[in-house]
């Protein structure tokens, strides 16, 4: 798994190689710049922290599951017992 900063450097580095290489290295540094603040304002997560929420939603939805199953066997047998009744 990649560091979010070598992520960061290896897009930085794709939009300066687009760049005519005419422009100075401060309008370089002020195009990673800008780059970098507009990243920092998406609020993205890193891999593992996806990873470790997929994790939680999965075992959530077999819990959610289970009950539901449980659930649904207490009303049969509730069913059940009102019809004996």
């Amino acid at each position: 798994m990649e560091k979010p900063r070598a992520i960061f450097e290896q897009l930085a580095d794709a939009v300066a190689s687009v760049l005519p290489t005419e422009l100075t290295d401060d309008l370089r540094k002020n195009v990673k710049a800008s780059l970098r603040g507009a990243l920092d304002q998406l609020n993205l997560v890193t891999r593992e922290e996806l990873e470790v929420q997929e994790a939680v939603l999965q075992r959530t939805r077999e819990k959610v599951e289970q009950l539901e199953m449980q659930v649904a066997k207490l009303e049969a047998e509730l069913l059940k017992k009102s019809d004996t009744s």
